[in-house]
């Protein structure tokens, strides 16, 4: 992994902070295609890999602990940096913030407009501010 431990806890703090969350539990696991595919296909219904997968406990008040789990496909998020033009371990980054933003509840549209959504333009201010 591009990524070490303490930088992934660093980004998911982040955008916790960015997002006024005082507590929280976020769990972020990198896994292979096959169990990335399985979750996407019994969770979401979708077929085949994907980059991330987040799923967020709902929270009955806004001051609720964020409880959450975060799965991140490596070989996936590494074809993505090349088809983009961008290091690897930039990719790893973004998807743990887009992972994190999603467990805190947002969500963005499923075609190319996702890039001009609030949440993804969110996401890259928490990318900005963490170079």
């Amino acid at each position: 992994m591009p990524v070490a431990a303490a930088r992934v806890r660093e980004l998911v703090e982040m955008t916790m902070t960015s997002e006024t969350v005082r507590d929280a539990l976020v769990s972020v696991a990198f896994v292979g295609r096959i169990a990335i595919s399985r979750y996407n296909k019994q969770y979401l219904g979708h077929a085949g890999p994907t980059d991330v997968i987040s799923f967020g406990m709902s929270r009955n008040h806004k001051s609720a602990p964020v409880i959450g789990d975060i799965y991140i496909c490596p070989e996936v998020a590494r074809a993505n940096a090349r088809r983009f033009g961008i290091p690897f371990k930039r990719e790893i980054e973004r998807l743990v913030v887009h992972g994190s933003l999603h467990v805190v509840g947002h969500t963005h549209p499923e075609d190319d407009s996702r890039d001009d959504s609030l949440m993804w333009r969110q996401q890259e201010k928490i990318l900005a501010r963490s170079r």
